[in-house]
């Protein structure tokens, strides 16, 4: 029953590799990017080094954004479009605030 389930997901996952393994790679390092991001926060609260995420967060999204782009993705390359936007105006008003 669960090679059932999860066969068509791995397939899915082969195919992506297999038609374009770069893209793929850089939305595996976004997806980490995200991941030790939000990790990094959850273990810093109340005081995370947001100078240190807030980049790093940024770059991450640059990369989503490209990945989706490449797809075709209008809605994705939106999104990581304005999210980049938003995130640089926020980090640019932390860094002359400080």
């Amino acid at each position: 029953m669960i090679d059932t389930i999860f066969r068509p997901t791995l397939e899915w996952i082969k195919d992506d590799y297999r038609t374009y393994p770069l893209r793929f790679m850089i939305e595996v390092l976004a997806w980490a990017i995200s991941i030790g991001n939000s990790f990094v926060m959850m273990l810093t609260v109340p005081n995370p080094p947001l100078l240190t995420l807030y980049p790093i967060w940024i770059f991450g999204c640059c990369l989503y954004a490209w990945a989706a782009w490449s797809r075709q993705s209008f809605g994705m390359l939106a999104n990581y479009i304005l999210l980049v936007s938003l995130d640089s105006i926020g980090l640019a008003r932390m860094i002359i605030n400080a």
